[in-house]
């Protein structure tokens, strides 16, 4: 019987042993073509670039780098770019930084000059028209905290419910109002522009509050590439189910709605959110601090093993790292790390049950009633795989919805489609010529299950696909095969 071990010599490429995805982000740590075919190995899926730092020449050298090794492993991988968004921030001080006391009187004003203990430059006047009385600004990621006792068209005097040293420049969030700025800066069309020109498979949209936002990146996309809207702002949360339909996917960016919300508030709000874009058949990422301690330290905390192993049971799609792989000491460890804690919760006997509290009722279509057929057949038979064939990779999602037992072999003739794959449950895509037959259907699916470790002799496999073969949308067709001796020996004979 042919091994389902990815190191047996009758196996190709890289077939993870989990169904969550790993986005990592790159950075000085892991821009090297060696750290980059380390982190894969490891268990990187994706790679993130933050428009946030470093040039474009950079940037362009990095995903460079990831093409080639892509290449070379002949496994797809996506590429994300994350775009900065626009930054609200104080001014500057005399001598670089200030210290606000605990429940004293503090002043931000429109005035350029030098601030002090008492006061200091907010240079965006869009905000002075909106923030009344009773509202809150939070600085340096919310460790301090200001509430608007006076709001006059030059100046918001405020009170320190919570006091402490301030420096230059330092980040100013508004939780309680719709800011009245756009999610995309100069800075973004130009980096939004870059992203496509290389080729970029996702588009990270930073600063979402309103549908309209994520309706102005697509415009400016043109069709090219995939959105992923960014879930940070508490706005957006009220606008969620339009936000997720204008998107192709939906990040959890847990940094910014981790200051702007209670703490306590996010963690089921991180479940809503993760039931709703499943639902909607779209990829969802969790992000931002998920093993923050391995930035420094070789091991991570047992709090941010639970936190990791939680997103898992949540069935997100995918888990990002962030300044881990980017600018840590420990990239591939914390790759490594993050593969284990996936697969180890994807052994939980229970896990299967966990990832199914969420209801994902079927549309009335065709290809939706198959693809929860599919979920279905692979947990009464005994499935090694599900074959999906697929030029768009819609079936892919809709089948991925479903959180089947079996894994998902995406067989397309798109490298795009392959390659957004990659932030996909379930999926191992593999890029081949399109099919014209069912019995072509049949053979190539049989031939690449064994190619790539999707079980033996005596297999069961589900087969997905549409006829007539090659138009998109038209999923109307499952067929259970069985591996076969034969087929076996001359896979082996190959």
């Amino acid at each position: 019987m042919a091994s389902n071990d990815p190191r047996s010599p009758h196996h190709r490429g890289i077939k993870r042993k989990r169904k969550v995805k790993i986005l990592a982000t790159l950075g000085p740590a892991s821009n090297s073509r060696e750290v980059i075919a380390k982190l894969i190995r490891a268990g990187a899926d994706a790679f993130r670039v933050n428009m946030s730092h470093g040039e474009h020449e950079t940037h362009a050298e990095a995903i460079a780098t990831v093409r080639a090794v892509e290449k070379e492993l002949a496994r797809p991988v996506a590429i994300l770019c994350d775009l900065q968004g626009p930054k609200l921030r104080v001014g500057k001080f005399e001598g670089g930084q200030a210290f606000i006391r605990h429940g004293a009187h503090f002043t931000l004003d429109r005035n350029p000059e030098p601030g002090d203990d008492t006061r200091v430059e907010l240079p965006h006047p869009e905000l002075f028209g909106i923030l009344e009385k009773g509202q809150r600004l939070l600085i340096d990621d919310g460790k301090l905290r200001l509430k608007v006792i006076r709001a006059e068209p030059d100046s918001l005097l405020c009170t320190a419910e919570v006091g402490g040293a301030i420096s230059d420049r330092k980040g100013v969030n508004v939780p309680d109002t719709l800011v009245p700025v756009p999610a995309l800066t100069e800075k973004d069309r130009r980096d939004l522009a870059f992203a496509i020109r290389e080729g970029a498979d996702w588009i990270g949209l930073s600063f979402v509050q309103r549908p309209e936002d994520v309706a102005e990146a697509r415009r400016l996309m043109g069709g090219y590439g995939s959105l992923m809207a960014k879930i940070e702002k508490p706005s957006a949360v009220s606008s969620l189910d339009e936000i997720i339909e204008l998107s192709d996917g939906i990040m959890v960016a847990r940094g910014d709605l981790g200051v702007e919300l209670n703490p306590e508030e996010v963690p089921p709000l991180q479940k809503r959110i993760i039931e709703r874009v499943r639902n909607a058949g779209k990829p969802v990422v969790v992000a931002t601090q998920m093993l923050e301690s391995m930035i420094e330290r070789p091991t991570p905390t047992r709090a941010e093993v639970s936190d990791v192993a939680n997103a898992v049971y949540d069935g997100a799609d995918a888990v990002m790292l962030s300044a881990e792989t980017a600018a840590g000491d420990w990239p591939v460890e914390a790759v490594t790390i993050m593969d284990r804690i996936a697969a180890q919760v994807e052994t939980d006997e229970t896990y299967g049950e966990r990832i199914h509290l969420a209801q994902t009722p079927p549309d009335a279509t065709t290809a939706d009633a198959l693809s929860q057929a599919c979920a279905s057949i692979a947990d009464t038979l005994p499935i090694e795989g599900i074959i999906i064939f697929t030029g768009s990779g819609i079936t892919a999602r809709r089948v991925a919805r479903e959180r089947p037992s079996a894994p998902m072999l995406v067989l397309t003739p798109s490298t795009t489609t392959a390659r957004r794959a990659a932030l996909l449950w379930g999926a191992h895509a593999v890029l081949t010529r399109d099919i014209g037959s069912f019995e072509e259907m049949i053979a190539k699916g049989k031939r690449m299950a064994l190619r790539h470790g999707f079980g033996g002799a005596g297999s069961r496999l589900i087969a997905l696909a549409g006829v007539p073969f090659g138009v998109p949308g038209s999923t109307n067709l499952l067929h259970v095969v069985t591996l076969s001796g034969n087929e076996l020996e001359r896979h082996r004979g190959d």
